[in-house]
Order: C-alpha cells, then structure tokens, then sequence
C-alpha cells in the first residue's frame, strides 16, 4: 500500500505546487507534469451506507424480537454484527445532527427540534461551524456524499425558499446530492419534496401507485449505479433517511393485510410476546426483566371494546410500514450487492433514531393534527369505528395508540421524547461489513451512542479526525469509535461516559452504572410539570440489569448523588444548561428568542410564490383577519387557487370555483365551512377579498365570512370552529396553485393552478378599518415595512 500524500488535518487539503524545471515550450523534451489525479481517499476506504429509521422502538423490528417483520435487516444481522446497547437521544432531529457531527446534541445546538428552538447555544438548532458533519469531511476527502429522505435540522427561520441554506443537506451539510423533505414529518402518499433546494413534485400521484419510501430507494438507487459508474474508484457515502416509520403511518393495504388479526391480544400480551422472542434469539440477556407498565399507560382490557378493532387495526398498519420500510431498504441494500461492491460497504442500520412515539393520545388518532390542537375529543369512537379501513391510506393521518409504542419498546420503560429511560434512547442498530467484520452474525453489548458512528467510519476509512475546515478550527469530535469493537465480543467498552436530556427528562450512563429522572410525559401536551429540583432520580445496575427493571436508589444513595453531580458536570461540559422544560414559551419566537421571518401584522405574496413553511406565513390563527387579492380575470371567467393553506388534513383556500369567488375552512379533514360568492367575478382586474370575524372568547372558535367584490359585500357565511395551533407538520401555503394535497374537494392539486392572472396577494390580521379596498400606496408600504 502506497503511503497517503495528503495533509488529511485540514480542509480543503491545500493545493501544494510541485517544483520543478520550468521550459519554455510545451514541445520541449524536458517539459513534465505530473498528471491530473481526482481527489481519493485513502487506500481501501470502503463505500459507506447510514439507514436511520424513524420512531422505531427496540422491540418493533423482527430483528430485535419484534412483531413487524423486518427480513432484510435479519438478513443484513446474519452477515455482520448487532449491537443491542446502541442509543439514540430520544428525538428525532437531536439524533440525526448528533450522529452527523459525532458531537453530543447541545454540542451542536439541537437540544430539541427546531420548532422549539431557543437562543440558548445548546437549543439554538445552530450548528456551530467548529464542528464540521462528517460528510462535509468525507467530500473533502474525496468521497462522493447523498443524502434521501428526511432532514429536520435545518433551523425553522431558513426553511424557506430563501434559505440561506447552510443548514441544509446540499447547502453547507456536506451533500453534492439531496432528495428529500426538510422538516419532521411528511405525508407518505403526498409528500413536499425538494432536489437539493429547488422543490419538486412528486413523479406520480397515490392513485398510480406513489409511495415515499419506495421514491426515496429509486432515487437512491439511481444514484448509487451511477456513481460506480462513473467513478468506479472513488467511495459513496450514503445517508438513507426514510420518513418512516414516523406518522403518518401510510402503507398500501395490500401490506397491511399481512398482518390481519396479528394484535388481537392487546398490547400487555404483545410485550410479553416480544420479551420471549428477544429471549430466545439473544438480543437480551438470559437474566433481563420485562419492565412493568406504568399508570400512566391503561391495560389492554381497560380499553373501551368499541375501539379495539381500530386499536388492533393501527397496530396492523404500522407494523406493516416497518416492513414496507424494511423491503425498500434492501433495495438499496440489493442495488450494491448487484454492483459487487458490498464487501467493501459499511452498514449501519440504526431502526429507529428514538423510541416509539406516543406522540398519538391513548386511543391513536386518525388525523394527528387534533391532538397537536387540542382537538382530540373530535375524534370520538364512533368515529374512528367509522375510518377503521381508511387508516394507512391517502385520506388518513393516522397514529397508534400510546400503548402500541410502549409495547414496541419492549422490554424497556416509556418511549421516544423520555431521555431518561432506555426506551426512548435504546435502538437496535446492525452493522455489516464483510471486509471488516469476521463474526458474521455476532452480537456487540458495549455501550455505543449515535455520536460514535461518525469516528467509526473515519477511522475505517483511514481519516484523520479534521483540524481544520474551511478555515475554521474544530472541536474534537465527542464520540468514541466503534471498530474496536468489530473484532472482538469481550473488548471492553470504550464510550463508558454518556449523558442524556431531552425536555427535562435526563439520564447518565457511567460504567455499568445508570441514574435518571424523568420529568415530563410526552403524550401529555400541555400538563404542568414540577420544579426540577423536585424530580425523583433512580439507580440502576447495568450489569445485572440490562432493561432498568430494579431501582437501588435507596440502597445506593451514595453512588446515585455521584451520578446526578457527574450529569451536571457533563450537563454543563455540552450546553445542556440552562433545563428548558418549556412548551407553549418555545413556540413563540419572540420568547425563543429565535429569528423569524414574519414581523407586523400583514405580508404580501405575489403569483408563483409556494412551498411556504407554517414558520414563513404570517399566523391567522385564533384572531380575525383578511385575505385580499389582486386578479385579472380573462373573458370566459377564471378558475382556480389564489391562496392556499395546510390541505385535506387542515387548512384554508380563497379560489375561484364556476366564475366565483369561494373560501372553505377545513378543520382537521373532518368538518368543512364552505362560503361562496353570489356572482360571478366579471372580467377584467379586480379586488377580490375575504373577510374572518373571529367570535373570540378562546382558542379555535368559529366566527363570520363576508367575500367583497372591489369592496362591494358579495357572499357571507360562518365557519363553526378553527385550528387553534397547527394547520400540519409538511402541507405548506401556495399563491396561484395548491401542492401537496388540497384544502377543499371542489378541485386537486393537479386542477389548482389559476386560470387568470394574480398581480398580488395579502393577509392583514387584527381589527378591520372596514376600508374593503387596499390602494396601492398602502401595499407598497406594506411590502416596503417587510424589506
């Protein structure tokens, strides 16, 4: 093997001139330059693939002792390693920038989401550039980097068309290519896709059979086969980042009909079923205990017998979007076997970035969205009994139920959002490499963190940890390699000091030994909390007690003050300081004290503008307001959106149905209030506006429509409620057309588009002057007052 002639310690690797006899004519005999080689890395450095599920408890996959087959990465385990003590920070985008980085979370500012994101430097959702991500890292030494699927670490103020973009993955995280979604969650069926920072739509429609995950592997593959070839010698880095299994649990029905009848013992049943089968295939120890279920969490036969189908039938469907995830990922997985490069690839497949979510109230929901409102009460039995055989499909926006996600994160307590315990950080993760990996097979119990990925694959590359990019010095990476590991069952961990914290629920790990306290309970939205010195820690022995079944608190009062002063030493090591338990607080930026890129009382858009994030439109929200629009209507009448906000699930359009001017309210895809204009627009230009009286007296109350015609009162109606918090987490607004999915059924995405002409269109909030006409100086002021 050839020595390396790189400086690898800075990045870029500085241009070095070669000296040497300079000739004056290129035919000269003695005239020599050495030839133009492409940038590689070091000898041997194999291609890299990441797959990070979504929302994926330990006791889920099939590979893990789990109900949901996952054969793919059973396959995957039988030719290289699992490690059954790999973490996670309990939350999805805290997980996806700690393992980019190699650095703890509040190391690189994503001590929670970024809607939560405050001015503290460890919940900024700031990514601070003295730590480079490791794809940046790999580029610069000549890999080839692509990232599919989900990004929720771009701070929510950038997430604009207008960026800037260098928090995003082809922007300044280190990706030369990004096909994906920028945020937490999308629909499946209907997903707001972008190609690097340009939005696309997607290549089919549900109805032709679009899926996701499935568009997510194509590209994936796309991208693999022409990378090897046509750079056949230089390495991939690939992150494969499905959407899934995060809600919505979307799945064609086929797949969920596997499962039929699967989950008809209730989830106590389910947990003691999985706790066998994890047994048995070794994934824990012998001597594990299956943790108890807490009150918080009713018994299986405690629930009304009216909802188990519905209950049973969510269970169907998520079980059957873990193996549709896990189908399309051997796809990826296939496409480099097909290539004959699969000995010289390093896998890691991490199922899951945090536990299970109970993110979805306690008898599941068909449209998420009501519970994030506040709203779940309108989802009544009856109800639900009514959706049973739409839940997965392209009208649903479905979660399970509180008790499937504790069951999925068997043997463990509580879920994903709760640092504290092991089933909100504890993922089962496979690692395959058969160039590097001897025991095929094998299981690996050394305590590992996400943040040792990166290391890892450096040090398998044959990388130096960088000193400098891009001119800036960096903080060494915080995370311990993993090759250690690889080669031998009884080596001695190396990561053996690990904090945790996530909304005031807080743990630490020290050499066997762990101490937690859980603060707050995830599905509990608005639930007061106590102070945080008055939270109760407890102690448990790792090496007797592998799932955090027996509390030695006060057997061991000593040993656990030494644990909770080492958590507040690290705590203080990360920027975990200062505890935010806040909620509504966080989601205010002013209180945040995060930028925003609404200000006042009134924004202005102009035809063509779309894909605006909820956090880029002024909030009509529990208030009155008013949407005016500048229109020319050609002869023959217009058609079409002129304003669109959220879609089927929850949202709001101004659009022009047979001539007229129509506005529709639609709450949470349940209830919809229709007021539609008594005439047509005639042609020509015109004003056409809608006016909200919000009735007040509370949030996501009802109040009075009045549509004008040039100022000239044309229509009225009433909307009987509102969305208090949250239109959606992926559906965005539209000027002259509707992505994703619509508002109203009076027209689809593919008719949305404005037959006419849009010169501008503007939301004005508060107390109506009862001026129903905008002159044209006092738009500009408007449009002025927002530069």
């Amino acid at each position: 093997m050839s020595p390396d002639r790189h400086a690898r310690t800075m990045l870029p690797i500085p241009d070095l001139p070669v000296p040497g006899l300079t000739t004056f004519d290129a035919k000269d005999p003695e005239t020599h330059f050495p030839p133009i080689e492409p940038l590689l890395p070091p000898e041997g450095a194999p291609n890299v693939l990441i797959v990070l599920l979504d929302d994926v408890g330990f006791g889920a996959s099939s590979a893990f002792g789990g109900p949901c087959a996952t054969p793919y990465a059973e396959k995957l385990a039988a030719g290289g390693l699992k490690f059954n003590r790999f973490h996670t920070t309990a939350l999805c985008a805290p997980t996806r920038a700690a393992m980019l980085t190699g650095r703890n979370h509040h190391s690189v500012g994503m001590g929670s989401i970024t809607e939560t994101a405050t001015s503290a430097p460890g919940n900024s959702s700031l990514k601070p550039n003295t730590k480079a991500p490791l794809a940046m890292t790999l580029k610069l030494n000549g890999y080839s980097t692509a990232q599919f699927g989900k990004c929720h670490e771009v701070p929510v103020w950038q997430s604009s068309p207008m960026g800037p973009f260098d928090g995003w993955p082809s922007g300044g995280g280190g990706f030369e290519k990004f096909y994906g979604f920028i945020g937490g969650e999308n629909n499946q069926w209907d997903p707001a896709l972008y190609d690097g920072t340009t939005p696309v739509e997607p290549p089919a429609t549900p109805e032709e059979g679009y899926h996701l995950t499935e568009d997510l592997a194509d590209h994936a593959v796309s991208w693999i086969r022409t990378q090897k070839a046509l750079m056949p010698d230089k390495p991939f880095f690939v992150y494969f980042a499905p959407g899934a299994t995060h809600a919505p649990h979307h799945v064609p029905k086929d797949w969920i009909d596997k499962y039929k009848g699967r989950f008809a013992d209730g989830w106590d049943v389910q947990r003691e079923k999985t706790f066998a089968r994890q047994k048995a295939l070794g994934v824990v120890p012998a001597d594990a205990e299956l943790t108890p279920r807490h009150a918080e969490i009713p018994a299986w036969d405690d629930m009304p017998a009216e909802l188990k189908p519905v209950l049973e039938r969510q269970m169907e469907v998520y079980a059957a979007f873990l193996e549709h995830t896990d189908f399309h990922v051997g796809r990826v997985i296939d496409a480099i076997d097909d290539l004959g490069v699969l000995d010289d690839t390093i896998i890691y497949y991490i199922i899951g970035d945090n536990g299970a979510s109970a993110e979805g109230t306690m008898n599941g929901a068909f449209n998420e969205m009501a519970n994030f409102n506040g709203m779940a009460a309108l989802e009544t039995p009856e109800f639900m009994v009514s959706k049973i055989d739409e839940f997965g499909s392209p009208s649903s926006y479905n979660h399970f139920s509180v008790g499937w996600a504790w069951a999925m994160d068997t043997p463990f307590q509580w879920t994903k959002q709760v640092a504290s315990h092991w089933g909100g950080t504890r993922n089962g993760t496979i690692v395959h490499w058969p160039a590097g990996i001897a025991d095929k097979g094998g299981l690996r119990s050394q305590f590992t963190h996400v943040i040792d990925v990166a290391p890892t694959i450096l040090e398998a590359a044959g990388l130096p940890e960088p000193t400098m990019v891009n001119g800036v010095q960096q903080s060494p990476i915080e995370g311990k390699s993993m090759l250690y590991a690889f080669a031998a069952a009884d080596a001695a961990e190396r990561h053996d000091l690990q904090y945790f914290e996530m909304f005031g629920n807080r743990g630490i790990y020290h050499k066997g030994w762990s101490a937690v306290t859980k603060h707050r309970t995830p599905w509990l939205l608005m639930a007061a909390t106590g102070a945080l010195d008055d939270d109760v820690w407890e102690l448990y022995d790792g090496s007797s007690d592998y799932s955090q079944a027996r509390d030695l608190a006060s057997e061991d009062p000593d040993r656990l003050h030494h644990l909770q002063r080492l958590w507040l030493i690290e705590a203080v090591k990360y920027n975990v300081l200062p505890i935010d338990d806040r909620t509504g607080e966080r989601l205010n930026p002013d209180l945040a004290g995060r930028p925003t890129l609404i200000r006042g009382n009134s924004q202005l858009f102009f035809a063509g503008m779309g894909r605006l994030s909820e956090n880029s439109v002024v909030s009509i929200k529990n208030k009155s307001f008013s949407v005016t629009a500048e229109i020319e209507v050609p002869e023959g009448g217009a058609e079409g959106v002129i304003i669109a906000q959220g879609g089927r699930f929850g949202g709001w359009s101004v659009y022009v149905a047979e001539g007229k001017a129509k506005f529709v309210y639609n709450v949470l895809g349940i209830q919809e209030f229709a007021t539609a204009a008594d005439s047509v627009i005639p042609a020509g230009t015109h004003q056409v506006r809608v006016e909200f009286a919000y009735d007040g007296g509370g949030l996501a109350k009802g109040g009075d429509v009045t549509i004008y015609y040039d100022g000239d009162s044309v229509g009225t109606g009433r909307v009987g409620a509102t969305q208090a918090m949250i239109f959606s987490a992926d559906e965005t607004t539209d000027i002259g057309y509707e992505s994703g999915t619509a508002v109203s059924s009076d027209y689809t995405p593919q008719t949305s588009r404005f037959r006419g002409k849009i010169h501008w269109v503007q939301i004005d909030l508060g107390d109506d002057d009862h001026d129903h006409f905008i002159d044209p100086d006092e738009r500009l002021r408007v449009a002025m007052a927002r530069q």
